[in-house]
């Protein structure tokens, strides 16, 4: 009897993850239907999956702009779990190709129920500029999709500036708050960039947002938002605006709150903006306004005077 009654509560206990996902997805259905008819994608902010509020910007983008093919690619998910496309995985019944440099990472996605649950491949793989487009290739990405979320803490800038294959009509990529609002900056190009590696802070990594929106300008792309957290931006193809409205990047620029600085023994500091700012001031920056590389001290429109 004693046997039996802890079986029926660990299966029970067992059941409580799938539970409280069932949960956060039918308040995020709730809070999708509110947010799509609105005028501001920036306060449509809520989450399910992501880390902040991509979500609700997320839908509020996919209920404004037209869709023909509801297919994203997302690298640098991690093992997926937190992500700015599960929600359009599980809620609009998207498919898509999530790609991490972690094989961990891949197979605890192809273990998780939502693989064999939905349409999604998950392939293991360090993303460079030189490969890129032969990885999207190779699951069957090209043309016309919906959404490309770009979060690879490191060479974001230089990746989506490399991949040509595709035309996402909605684009979400992370930038780095630590560069100011005007400086068209970017970590220069390694293809073995690892963040942790990097520099024991963790801090240094990514692209400023004048770059990323410089270089989105290129692609057709124009800015419509940005989350309050201060790490993402969100593009639409300029052909399918519509009544969103374009930003300038010192518009949609926030400076993160978050405070991520380590020291040397792996320990969080807590410093603020200025102070991470200034310890991180002698590291190079790829100016992609001259095209030189050059520490961040030298560099105008970063430092604060």
């Amino acid at each position: 009897m004693l046997l039996k009654r802890i079986r029926r509560t660990l299966a029970r206990l067992n059941a409580l993850p799938e539970r409280i996902t069932r949960i956060q997805e039918a308040l995020g259905r709730i809070e999708a239907r509110q947010v799509a008819g609105g005028t501001d994608p920036s306060l449509a902010e809520f989450r399910v999956f992501s880390q902040w509020g991509e979500d609700g910007i997320i839908q509020y983008l996919v209920a404004n702009v037209p869709i023909e093919r509801p297919v994203f690619v997302e690298f640098g998910v991690e093992n997926y779990v937190e992500s700015n496309t599960r929600f359009l995985l599980t809620h609009n019944r998207w498919s898509g190709l999530v790609i991490d440099g972690s094989a961990e990472n891949i197979e605890y996605i192809r273990r998780d129920p939502i693989y064999w649950a939905s349409n999604l491949k998950a392939e293991h793989s360090f993303i460079t500029r030189e490969n890129i487009n032969e990885l999207l290739a190779r699951n069957g990405i090209a043309g016309d999709i919906g959404l490309l979320s770009v979060d690879i803490d490191g060479n974001d800038y230089w990746v989506w500036e490399a991949i040509d294959g595709i035309s996402p009509r909605i684009v979400v990529c992370e930038y780095s708050s630590q560069f100011g609002p005007n400086a068209e900056v970017s970590t220069p190009y390694d293809p073995t960039f690892v963040r942790d590696q990097a520099h024991f802070s963790k801090i240094y990594y990514g692209a400023s947002i004048s770059a990323l929106t410089a270089l989105a300008a290129r692609k057709g792309y124009s800015l419509v938002a940005a989350n309050s957290a201060g790490n993402n931006v969100f593009f639409v193809r300029s052909d399918l605006l519509g009544p969103l409205k374009v930003l300038k990047p010192q518009q949609a620029y926030r400076r993160a709150q978050f405070r991520e600085f380590h020291d040397e023994n792996g320990q969080l500091t807590f410093d603020d903006f200025e102070a991470r700012l200034r310890k991180i001031s002698h590291l190079p920056l790829h100016d992609l306004k001259t095209g030189q590389v050059a520490r961040i001290a030298d560099i105008p429109g970063i430092l604060p005077p």
